[in-house]
C-alpha cells in the first residue's frame, strides 16, 4: 500500500510539473525569450571585442577599478539574461524554444576568460585582483540582476 501511495504522489508531482512547464504558449514565450538572447547577444560581442584588443591602459588605479566594476557588471547581465531565458523558456512545452534557450550558455565561458584577462590587465595597470573571487561576486549577483531584467509577466 506505501508504495502505490508512493506511485500516485510521483505521478501527481509529474503532472503538475508538466502542467506548469507549459502554462505559455510558444507565441507567447518566443519574444520574452528572444529579448534575453539578443542582449546576451549584445554582451557577448562586447566581451569578443575587449578578449581581442589589448589591455586597456589608465592613469589612476580608481579609474580601472571603475572599467573593472563595468566589465564585472556587464558579466553579471550576461549571467542574469542567460538565466532569464532559461526561465521563461520552461514556461513553454516547446523544445525549439527551450533548445535556443540553452544554446548560449556557451557564452560563459567568454565572460569567464574575460575575467582572466582582466586579471593580467590589473597588473599592467599596477593593480590586481582575485579573478576567482571577482568571478563568484558575479555569480552572486545573478539572482539580483535576474530579478531586475524579467519581463513582466
Amino acid at each position: 500500500m506505501r508504495i502505490s501511495s508512493a506511485l500516485l504522489v510521483l505521478q501527481v508531482v509529474a503532472f503538475g510539473g508538466t502542467a506548469w512547464a507549459g502554462h505559455r504558449s510558444a507565441e507567447e514565450a518566443r519574444p520574452r525569450i528572444e529579448h534575453h538572447l539578443q542582449q546576451v547577444d549584445l554582451l557577448s560581442q562586447h566581451f569578443a571585442g575587449l578578449l581581442r584588443q589589448n589591455c586597456q591602459r589608465f592613469d589612476r588605479p580608481d579609474e580601472w577599478r571603475t572599467f573593472l566594476d563595468g566589465e564585472l557588471d556587464r558579466a553579471t547581465l550576461l549571467m542574469a539574461h542567460l538565466e532569464q531565458a532559461w526561465v521563461e523558456a520552461k514556461h513553454t512545452g516547446d523544445k525549439d524554444l527551450r533548445r535556443a534557450a540553452k544554446a548560449p550558455r556557451a557564452q560563459v565561458d567568454r565572460a569567464q576568460r574575460l575575467v582572466t584577462k582582466l586579471q593580467a590587465c590589473a597588473g599592467d595597470n599596477g593593480t590586481s585582483f582575485d579573478a576567482a573571487a571577482a568571478w563568484q561576486r558575479v555569480e552572486r549577483d545573478v539572482p539580483r540582476r535576474q530579478a531586475e531584467i524579467a519581463l513582466p509577466q
